[in-house]
């Protein structure tokens, strides 16, 4: 039970010290964290309907509605129907979207580049397996 508490305030620490270097980078950006956010998924994952784009980011289709709206409106997203069904729409990444997504992927790359400046290649590849199993387990 000690290395469980242990455990679970090292990783309440990591989220606060992830998440305030997120909201960080996007100070003063044109984006929110959210839409950022949409954008990020997008790009890894490529076009999705609402309801799965919803689903992945763990908000309601209304609220994604707006985001999207505002991504769009900025030029970032497009809706487009679906190829077989009718009632759903896809959203999908603009090649402005794009840009975006690949300038923060570069922060997120180079922060993952700093916290492992130390790690042996052993250390690196043991770090992701312990992130895929506990990515598994949400």
């Amino acid at each position: 039970m000690e290395q469980v508490e242990e455990l679970t305030k090292l990783l309440v620490e990591f989220y606060e010290k992830f998440s305030s270097w997120e909201h960080e980078v996007v100070r003063g950006e044109p984006l929110t964290l959210s839409q950022m956010h949409t954008v990020e998924i997008l790009n890894s994952q490529g076009a999705l309907k609402m309801k799965e784009l919803a689903e992945k980011m763990g908000v309601t289709t209304g609220s994604l509605t707006v985001l999207v709206d505002r991504l769009e409106k900025a030029g970032l997203v497009e809706r487009r129907p679906h190829e077989t069904d009718r009632r759903s729409i896809r959203v999908l990444l603009t090649d402005k979207g794009r840009a975006h997504a690949d300038e923060h992927h570069k922060l997120h790359s180079r922060l993952t580049q700093e916290l492992t400046a130390d790690m042996s290649r052993e250390d690196m590849t043991a770090l992701a397996e312990c992130l895929r199993r506990m990515l598994a387990n949400f």
